[in-house]
């Protein structure tokens, strides 16, 4: 089972003691500063929880699904996460 938003932001608010606004614009100010950070090329490391940063993706050949021709992918960038210990450790219970 996941949690959506909504989930999160009454779990978030119930645990802080915050309202569900507050705990929402909270939530909504981090996806900002995750996506801005790492839009400049810059890591987002919370110790002990997660790191997240963009790594870049060499060009290479792949295989159109629909006709099956070989094609060219260009270089690009995707996201890296990288788990900290304290969810290695919720995770490995």
């Amino acid at each position: 089972m996941s949690v959506n938003r909504t989930e999160l932001v009454q779990a978030i608010a119930a645990k802080a003691g915050l309202t569900n606004t507050a705990a929402d614009a909270a939530l909504k100010a981090f996806q900002e500063v995750l996506v801005e950070q790492l839009s400049a090329g810059e890591s987002v490391t919370i110790p002990g929880l997660f790191a997240v940063s963009r790594a870049e993706r060499a060009a290479r050949k792949g295989i159109n699904p629909q006709t099956g021709e070989a094609m060219d992918i260009a270089a690009g960038y995707r996201v890296k996460i990288t788990a900290g210990s304290v969810l290695k450790r919720a995770v490995a219970k």
